[in-house]
Formats: C-alpha cells, structure tokens, sequence
C-alpha cells in the first residue's frame, strides 16, 4: 500500500499549488508567466530525456514518440480553433476565450495526473528504492500542476467553482493511477507513446496559450523572471532524481 500512500501526498501537493493559483487569480499574468516556466521545464528536463531513454530500453524508433508529440501539438491547436473564434484588427488582437478550451486542457492534465500514480505504482514494481525516486519527482511538481489547471481554467473563462471540482479531479487522479496498478502492468511501448503526446499537448498549452497571454496586458521583467525560475526549478528537481519517470 506504499504507493496509494506516496500517491495520497501528491493529492496534497497539487491541491496546494492550486490553492496558490487561487489566492493569486488577481495577478494572474505572473501566475501564468511561473506556469510557462514550469512546463517547458517538465518536457525539456523531464518527458523527453524519459524518452531518450526508454527508446533504447524498449528497442523503439525515437520517430515514433516525436510524431506522437507534433500530432498531439497539431490536435490541440485545431481543437483551440474550432472551439475558440479569433478577429484580427489593425493594431488589436481580440480573443475570444472558450471554457471549452479549458475543460479540455484541464482532462489532459488529469490524465496525465493519473499517469503519474500509474507511474509510482510500476516504480514500485522495480523496486521499492525506484518507486520512492518516482514519487519524489511527482510529488515536486504536481505542485506546479495544480498551479497550471487553475491557471487553465481561470484564464478560459470558467467559473471558479468548476475550476476548484477540476482541482479536486486533478488531485485524485494520481490516487487512482496509483490504486490501478494493483491490478495492471503497463507496456512501455504505449508509456513512450503517451510521453510523446503529453509532451506535444504541454508544448502547445505552455508557448501557444499560457506565455503569450501571461504577457498580453501585463507583460513585465516579473513576468520574465517567474518563466525563467519555473524552468529552473522543474531543472532542479529533474535534477534531484534524473531516473524519476514523468
């Protein structure tokens, strides 16, 4: 039952880094400009040398991941687009933001969610000492997961109530990846796949969504500086456990 207890601090963890976006929705371009950092830090520093590495344990073209990124990147922009309308002035960019857009960024994130407890769980199944390293590094940055979902939510125009349920879900959801893995063995074939995915839907959300409205109205060297130590500090964790599963 290690896991389900190690996945129960994560719950903590991303709750707490939500309630941070809550207590702060009034300056929301810092809060966004921290959450950019934080995800260009988690694909740099921790989904794609994850997948590096297991191309060559798993004995897969790196092809096949990659392209899983840039479909994912490329379904998330269409859907944005269908779902959101933009108009272009002469000097003036009005954007028309969707609740949409952010329910569907907010389920990728749950699952993702989901697959951080499913990934304590197989660390476990190694080993005790490789399911702790595991839970060590999702636990770090679930933190800033919470902080993205409400950030998402919020900067989509949904209500805070819903963006506190989607919290709540967020939360759980590694709890039951964690819990799932009692029963199940994951391929590392679709591990690697799934890591592509997410790591083109982060790409997306953080340089095409989150980062240029952070710096929209408000844009200023804090905002900067909040990108530039949310990057460093997913480095630093990515660094206190470099073997940790995303």
């Amino acid at each position: 039952m290690t896991p389900i207890l190690l996945a129960f601090a994560t719950f903590i963890s991303t709750f707490l880094g939500g309630l941070v976006s809550f207590k702060n929705r009034h300056q929301m371009h810092l809060v966004m400009g921290f959450a950019a950092g934080t995800i260009l830090g988690v694909v740099s520093f921790n989904i794609l040398p994850e997948i590096m590495e297991m191309v060559h344990v798993v004995e897969i073209e790196p092809v096949y991941p990659m392209l899983a990124m840039v479909i994912a990147f490329l379904f998330f922009h269409v859907l944005e687009k269908l779902l959101v309308v933009h108009h272009s002035h002469e000097d003036t960019y009005t954007e028309h933001k969707h609740p949409n857009v952010g329910i569907a960024s907010a389920l990728a994130l749950i699952g993702h969610s989901f697959m951080d407890g499913v990934a304590i769980g197989l660390g476990f199944q190694v080993s005790n000492s490789v399911g702790i390293l595991v839970a060590i590094a999702v636990i770090a940055h679930d933190f800033t997961d919470g902080m993205n979902m409400v950030a998402l939510m919020l900067r989509h125009k949904n209500t805070v109530t819903r963006a506190k349920w989607f919290l709540f879900l967020d939360a759980a959801a590694a709890v039951l990846g964690a819990f799932s893995t009692l029963f199940f063995t994951l391929s590392p074939k679709f591990l690697i796949i799934y890591l592509g995915c997410f790591a083109g839907f982060l790409l997306y959300i953080g340089v095409a969504d989150i980062l240029p409205e952070a710096h929209s109205k408000h844009s200023s060297w804090k905002t900067v500086a909040l990108t530039i130590v949310g990057a460093g500090i997913v480095f630093a964790i990515s660094q206190l456990a470099p073997h940790a599963h995303a």
